[in-house]
């Protein structure tokens, strides 16, 4: 990602930057989940209100609402955890919350969606739902070049044991040779 990149629309950019950030983080995502993601990115980056968000007052909202008003409102908060999660981690930080946070939230408001929306868009949501940490981490790979650490050692150790992230995964292991326990949801079974 080093070179300038020049591409006839946006939406061209925004796919191959995709493209490139999936062959970083090792996780080949199917046509609808990486069509999702460029159109995540040319939706939400152009919203500098985005920060302000509530994400809990944000899905109530959602939940208290009713037919296409609910659906948009899921579809929000799942969409704005993931850009959290993936593209501005620091937020948790900030917010004083973990990175599970947005994805526990995130997964939940596709899965509502996948529920209460309509019924040709069931398999979509629930796709993304399933596949939120692999989304994460394609948008994570985004953010730095072939050189550059994504993650700090605790960052990638954390992210592991909380998510099963296999990008943060990856990263830990180039920080040391030992060999890290799984995360405690594979323990558990």
């Amino acid at each position: 990602m080093s070179s300038l990149i020049l591409e006839p629309t946006a939406k061209a950019v925004w796919h191959r930057l995709v493209k490139e950030a999936e062959q970083r983080s090792h996780c080949q995502l199917d046509e609808h989940k990486e069509s999702y993601l460029v159109f995540l990115l040319m939706r939400y980056l152009q919203r500098p209100d985005l920060v302000r968000t509530v994400l809990a007052l944000s899905f109530l909202k959602a939940l208290r609402s009713a037919g296409r008003q609910r659906q948009e409102r899921l579809q929000d908060v799942g969409d704005q955890c993931l850009i959290f999660a993936g593209l501005f981690p620091e937020q948790a930080d900030r917010r004083r919350v973990s990175i599970s946070y947005f994805i526990d939230l995130g997964r939940t408001s596709y899965l509502g969606l996948a529920e209460s929306g309509p019924r040709e868009s069931t398999s979509l949501f629930t796709g993304l739902a399933e596949a939120f940490v692999h989304l994460m981490d394609v948008l994570r790979a985004t953010r730095a070049s072939q050189q550059q650490a994504l993650f700090t050692a605790l960052q990638a150790a954390e992210l592991w044991a909380e998510t099963g992230s296999r990008l943060a995964l990856r990263e830990l292991k180039a920080y040391t040779d030992a060999a890290p326990m799984p995360p405690a949801s594979d323990r558990a079974h």
